[in-house]
């Protein structure tokens, strides 16, 4: 498998191709309670066939070159994501996201991650402006993007409908002439 280690502790970037649709929805079981809190994904992937149809969605989009997703795999499992939810190359922006299971919580997985994907999308594809859109209760992603230098750029008071509830949304964001300039960490 292809791997861009993310530091010493096993923890490694992946692809995430359909064919791991089995393996995508376990990791989804594991960690539905916890993720769903503040995402509609473990909505939607219930079964193998929501699984798969969410895998070939991005690798529509990767092919399209309009947003990806990458595997976050500690020692091997898989045990979050982050992705490019949206990628407009031509316009200069791109929306980045994540979900973790509980089990690798507390790692800063979450954010080497999202660095490695942001560094990539600013770095090789061009992307002048990358946007992190999260619920105003989130505070571990609202401290990842605090963590990657964005800056809060807007509150969407009662914008997204989850479970019921709507909830305040937060917008934070980063250009690329703020992007660290640190070297790159290697290819997504």
């Amino acid at each position: 498998m292809f791997a861009l280690p993310l530091g010493a502790d096993g923890a490694a970037l992946c692809p995430l191709p359909p064919w791991r649709a089995e393996e995508f929805l376990a990791h989804m079981d594991r960690g539905r309670e916890f993720i769903g809190r503040f995402n509609g994904l473990p909505d939607v992937v219930t079964d193998l066939a929501s699984s798969r149809a969410f895998l070939e969605a991005y690798a529509a989009k990767e092919a399209a070159d309009a947003g990806l997703i990458r595997a976050i795999r500690l020692d091997g499992v898989l045990v979050g994501a982050v992705i490019l939810r949206q990628m407009d190359v031509p316009q200069g922006t791109a929306e980045a996201g994540c979900w973790l299971e509980p089990a690798a919580v507390g790692r800063g997985l979450v954010t080497r991650a999202a660095r490695t994907l942001i560094d990539w999308a600013i770095r090789e594809r061009g992307v002048h402006r990358v946007e992190w859109w999260v619920s105003a209760g989130n505070a571990p992603s609202i401290a990842v993007a605090r963590r990657l230098g964005m800056r809060k750029e807007a509150v969407l008071r009662g914008s997204h409908p989850h479970r019921g509830e709507r909830h305040d949304e937060e917008i934070w964001a980063v250009l690329a002439p703020e992007w660290p300039a640190a070297p790159a960490t290697g290819r997504a």
